[in-house]
């Protein structure tokens, strides 16, 4: 099983320094989170995954504390770092143009979850820009811009664990409006509410194997 060209859409689960984009904040390669032992970059969800499935990273576009929506930590992150705006700024870019993208992994919704963002309700209607501060309204907002730039692409949906159930269930509806794929993640070993090297084994193992299920 591949997962051919990737395109990598995350937080700090899915960081590391040297292998985002310059300018994007990370977690993993920080020496204040040497405590969860992740020490190098191939110790990460991610670049397991692709060993092990010998598939390739486009971009691992990833920046540690962002939302999906437009609602962040410090308030409106909608022209910094929200992953409604960073996939704006590909599809400005022509990234969806200029790349052939089989496989779109997107692990968000934690800092959502955690910045206490109002949840708002899933539609499949246009979501005007004043809701998508909303947890929900803005990934269903993500997950229509992300169908339409890479209506060939398999695009799947890593869900975290201990995520607030009107959160975990939301995203998963989205998947099922929006036609992608959904990984629930179950039990993974943490620190400070991040993964540690057993746990990123653990969501390398959980998405390969529900991937693999999910192959006809």
């Amino acid at each position: 099983m591949s997962f051919g060209n990737v395109l990598i859409f995350g937080d700090s689960y899915s960081t590391y320094r040297g292998c985002i984009p310059e300018g994007f904040a990370h977690y993993y390669g920080r020496e204040d989170t040497e405590i969860c032992g992740v020490k190098n970059a191939d110790m990460t969800w991610w670049q397991m995954l692709l060993k092990e499935t010998e598939s390739t990273l486009l971009l691992n576009n990833s920046w540690s504390g962002s939302t999906v929506c437009y609602t962040g930590y410090n308030g409106d992150c909608s022209n910094t770092n929200s992953f409604i705006f960073r996939l704006e700024c590909l599809i400005n870019d022509g990234f969806d143009k200029k790349n052939k993208v089989d496989t779109v992994f997107v692990f968000g919704g934690t800092n959502d979850n955690s910045a206490n963002a109002p949840i708002g309700e899933v539609t499949d209607k246009e979501v005007k820009r004043e809701d998508r501060f909303q947890v929900l309204p803005g990934f269903c907002h993500f997950a229509k811009l992300l169908k339409d730039a890479f209506p060939c692409s398999r695009i799947v949906y890593i869900v975290n664990t201990e995520l607030k159930p009107e959160v975990s269930n939301g995203i998963n509806e989205v998947c099922r409006i929006y036609g992608a794929e959904c990984v629930n993640l179950e039990n993974i070993d943490k620190i400070n509410g991040h993964p540690t090297a057993l746990g990123m084994i653990q969501i390398k193992d959980q998405v390969k194997t529900a991937l693999k299920r999910s192959v006809i």
